[in-house]
């Protein structure tokens, strides 16, 4: 499943991120690739060493963990630090699929943070394949798209401007993309049951089904 989530940040958070970004220090991204990844990667990441951007990582974390609609949609266990990412003109990063593991985490979801007006930069997209084709995204700032980490992506090049992101991954409790889909739904279904008429005996059942399929198929 495919998911826009948005804002995932308020204005001030946005507006602090931007200070810290800008302020930053960044080196060559491609020290953090794979193998082949190096020969298709052109970006700049946050330093591991300045503080004052660990220190955004771990506040960005916090909020995305904290957001309901990524809680249902991804069922995280457990994420992978963030990486802070500048993309100047020229600059892209080729057609890859994200590695399986991540240090001692499964990769299922991956998830890009958009923390730049999208005004303020040209090209950038990042564009997800899919059977129906290829789906280009390019968020407001604060917004989020998490995608399964087995597609194929890529960012566009730059033309102008600068785009900042946080990229990350998250290991699920649910590791099949197509039982979080089912889950997602129902608790969907759930929500809007209970909000249209209260506790029933439907939304009894619905969440009867959901809590039971939860059960056997998470991986706590």
């Amino acid at each position: 499943m495919l998911l826009c989530i948005g804002p995932v940040l308020d204005k001030g958070v946005v507006d602090a991120a931007t200070a810290a970004l800008t302020a930053g220090r960044f080196v060559d991204g491609r020290a953090t690739a794979g193998w082949y990844a190096r020969t298709i990667k052109e970006n700049l990441q946050a330093d591991p060493q300045d503080d004052r951007l660990a220190a955004l990582r771990r506040t960005l974390a916090d909020t995305i963990l904290r957001n309901e609609l990524f809680q249902m949609a991804v069922r995280p266990r457990r994420l992978s630090p963030l990486s802070l990412s500048r993309y100047e003109p020229g600059m892209h990063y080729g057609a890859h699929v994200d590695d399986a593991i991540m240090g001692e985490l499964r990769a299922d979801v991956s998830f890009t943070l958009f923390l730049s007006d999208p005004a303020g930069y040209a090209g950038g997209e990042l564009m997800i394949d899919g059977p129906g084709g290829t789906q280009e995204f390019k968020l407001p700032a604060g917004s989020l798209v998490a995608y399964p980490s087995t597609t194929l992506h890529h960012v566009a090049e730059v033309t102008s401007g600068v785009r900042y992101a946080a990229v990350g991954w998250a290991q699920s409790l649910v590791r099949d993309a197509a039982r979080r889909e089912l889950l997602f739904e129902l608790d969907t279904a759930r929500r809007t049951l209970f909000r249209q008429s209260g506790k029933t005996g439907a939304f009894d059942l619905v969440t009867k089904s959901f809590s039971n399929l939860l059960r056997m198929w998470a991986e706590p």
